[in-house]
């Protein structure tokens, strides 16, 4: 017996969800999803390029030389909202009057009273100042210790309402004329740079919560006209929204659906890796994809605009290889031929065979070559890792069997394993969200990118609901399984390109002061 009734199969399919999708997404709850199997860390030499300044100003070069010809599109996933930024002051927001003095004592760089000691230092003071009633200011509000006005106007819609706006829309830099910079801003900014021949389109798309999607378009709307001319470029700005039919159902303790008040069945938006949709509406030769928080006042975007040049270069050079092996390939089937593209599938494209593959005949071969060379591509940054090893890049077995790079969060490593723990442990560089991609296959025809995802890299979380229970899942990430079958290279690029603002404190970093 089903456990949905006609109701709930009215439901899924008005959202434009397939039954069967949904029973599959009910079973991974049941089972759960398998760890990912990495084989070793990737490293410089062994799966991450390292460039010379030389090779690096030469890709750099040859893709501002190929601009001219090529739609190139700047993807920015921008529906995160910036309350994680301010949860701890949000927690001295609503705590008592000892709690709060507590908090705002201590004076580390994340600390709330480092907060309140360099509040004229970030590039939002001004609104926020000019949200105070007449005759008060910040300054006098700290001082008399009245945290909670403070943190009421920046936090809520009282004030700047910071704390229910996504990322994009805060006021993150500040410049000497005078003028600050959202995110959004910022990457109009770079994408005239490196996504325009000089005087041409930018294309710009962000995805977006429905609920913000007005407030970008203001934005918009008042500094178009500003950026086209001080560019000299034109701006096409798009939006989408990640769509109904990729959220995923929630059940509760007994992995049954579960069910709200009015009976119908919860569906919950499955993480960023649902954008593979979004992603693949993107008509474009080149497609930048880059979060919406890593940005830099323009004192410091050089090495980024040289950075992304070189790895759009790097692209288009491995394209015309790829494409130029399966012209020669569709009309030859020499064993020589051969040989020299499975070559360049291991070495360059560091995807290795399955097991037993040298005793395939040589027809199975080459379905075999042409199949991993026709498919979408991407070069992805990726920069040392300073800190805690977490997640990055690794070679990793796949199900078809065969070894090739992949991005790996944590949770997708099992840890209680000794030896996969010991390979995560020795991991040298992480994942900034630093990627380039080519969508289109050689006859210019775009590739379905939904096709190359692999259903079982995805996530299970608790979460709550009115006070009830629920897990939720969320679909593989976006440059994690949602990408999995694509060609994929590693290019290490500078630390100073990854400038990410995880809480309000980052924006105090020197890289983000003007």
């Amino acid at each position: 017996m089903s456990m949905f009734s006609a109701q709930d199969l009215q439901q899924i399919q008005s959202r434009g969800s397939q039954l069967a999708t949904v029973e599959e997404q009910i079973q991974y709850f049941v089972q759960g999803f398998p760890f990912l199997q990495v084989l070793k860390a990737a490293t410089v030499g062994d799966g991450i390029i390292r460039l010379s300044d030389e090779e690096t100003d030469t890709y750099a070069q040859a893709y501002t030389e190929a601009m001219g010809d090529k739609k190139v599109v700047k993807f920015v996933p921008a529906s995160g909202a910036a309350s994680r930024m301010f949860q701890a002051l949000y927690a001295c927001m609503n705590a008592d009057a000892e709690t709060q003095a507590r908090m705002t004592a201590e004076t580390g760089f994340q600390s709330v009273g480092h907060f309140m000691n360099s509040i004229r230092n970030f590039a939002f003071y001004p609104e926020l100042a000019a949200a105070f009633p007449e005759g008060d200011t910040p300054e006098a509000a700290i001082s008399r210790q009245d945290y909670t006005l403070l943190l009421r106007l920046l936090l809520t819609d009282a004030g700047l309402g910071y704390g229910q706006l996504p990322k994009g829309l805060l006021t993150f830099h500040a410049y000497e004329d005078g003028t600050t910079r959202t995110p959004a801003e910022e990457h109009i900014v770079e994408g005239a740079n490196y996504c325009a021949a000089p005087g041409g389109t930018v294309y710009l798309h962000l995805t977006v919560s429905p609920e913000h999607q007005e407030k970008f378009e203001a934005l918009v709307s008042r500094v178009q006209t500003h950026y086209e001319a001080q560019l000299g470029i034109r701006l096409d700005i798009s939006f989408s929204e990640q769509k109904p039919a990729t959220d995923t159902i929630a059940v509760d303790g007994d992995n049954q659906p579960f069910r709200q008040d009015d009976g119908s069945l919860l569906f919950r938006p499955a993480g960023h890796g649902a954008l593979i949709e979004n992603l693949n509406d993107i008509s474009a030769d080149v497609i930048f994809v880059k979060n919406i928080d890593n940005v830099v006042p323009d004192r410091i975007k050089g090495e980024t605009f040289r950075s992304k040049k070189a790895l759009a270069g790097i692209l288009l050079e491995t394209q015309r290889q790829i494409f130029a092996w399966l012209e020669q390939l569709e009309g030859d089937t020499s064993a020589a031929l051969l040989s020299e593209a499975e070559t360049f599938i291991r070495e360059t494209l560091c995807t290795q065979p399955p097991a037993g593959y040298e005793t395939w005949g040589i027809e199975d071969r080459k379905a075999y070559v042409m199949r991993k060379l026709d498919r979408p591509l991407r070069v992805c940054g990726m920069v040392k890792n300073e800190g805690e090893p977490g997640g990055g890049p690794f070679w990793a077995l796949n199900p078809d069997g065969t070894a090739s790079l992949q991005i790996a969060e944590s949770a997708q490593l099992d840890k209680n394993h000794p030896e996969q723990a010991a390979i995560a442990k020795n991991a040298t560089h992480f994942n900034p969200v630093d990627l380039v991609c080519a969508t289109r296959d050689r006859h210019g025809n775009a590739y379905h990118l939904p096709a190359y995802r692999d259903p079982q890299t995805g996530f299970i979380a608790s979460k709550s609901k009115d006070g009830r229970e629920l897990k939720a899942q969320e679909l593989p990430g976006l440059w994690n399984g949602a990408m999995s079958d694509w060609n994929t290279l590693f290019v290490e690029v500078p630390i100073i390109t990854f400038n990410p603002v995880k809480t309000v404190n980052d924006l105090l970093r020197a890289e983000h002061q003007g």
